[in-house]
């Protein structure tokens, strides 16, 4: 998928991924990870997610990584922060108080990057990609994460022939197979939420489930 297709899903403002609240799947089961306050938490392909004000709140320090610069803006505008910005080989770093947003495309990050993030939050990153990038997202960007580090995934399902993605339905057996070489993987929620979801009815779509998984990284 094209890095053009999100830049103008944004600049046309065409962004239903983006949430109004923090995701209830992550209020519910961060704690349960026990990384304690000060941690650095890495949210790929974050936009403007409301989930970094939620983990920030809690006492974490937030690296996010974001393609869109309007994205980038439009998160520290709409929460009244002033970044501070500077430049490096990975892009354009926007910085105010714990949250730290890097405007540039993830799969540039390296290990150096990620060193210090012992923890990984991602909810709209695996499921915005098509199958043959989520293998290489997975076994690049998340390779460079350090051992150790423990992270919470949220992914979406549906019956695939019923809409076309993105987001992009990812069963359990595709995570398994996705990170089961470098983490271990726990299921702990699979809720319904179609009828909380009227687009996706429009759509066609007949049953929509969010999945939780804890992750660690061996």
């Amino acid at each position: 998928m094209h890095p053009d297709f999100w830049l103008q899903r944004w600049s046309e403002n065409r962004i239903g991924f983006h949430q109004d609240a923090p995701t209830p799947l992550l209020m519910e089961h961060w704690p349960g990870l026990g990384l304690p306050g000060g941690t650095r938490i890495f949210v790929p392909l974050a936009g403007k997610s409301l989930d970094m004000l939620w983990l920030a709140a809690q006492g974490y320090r937030v690296l996010g990584v974001e393609l869109s610069r309007q994205a980038v803006e439009a998160f520290f505008d709409e929460h009244g922060s002033t970044p501070e910005r500077r430049e490096s080989r990975h892009g354009f770093h926007y910085t105010a108080g714990p949250i730290e947003l890097i405007q540039g495309d993830a799969f540039d990050l390296d290990a150096e990057a990620l060193a210090g993030c012992e923890g990984v939050f991602d909810r709209a990153a695996l499921i915005a990609l098509p199958p043959d990038l989520r293998r290489r997202y997975v076994h690049e960007l998340y390779a460079r994460l350090p051992s150790g580090c423990r992270g919470l995934l949220v992914t979406l399902e549906y019956p695939p022939h019923e809409k076309a993605g993105p987001p992009f339905p990812v069963g359990e057996d595709e995570v398994r197979d996705l990170y089961g070489r470098d983490w271990t993987v726990e299921l702990l929620e699979r809720r319904d939420i179609l009828d909380s979801q009227p687009g996706f009815v429009t759509e066609g779509v007949t049953s929509l489930e969010t999945v939780a998984y804890r992750l660690q990284r061996r």
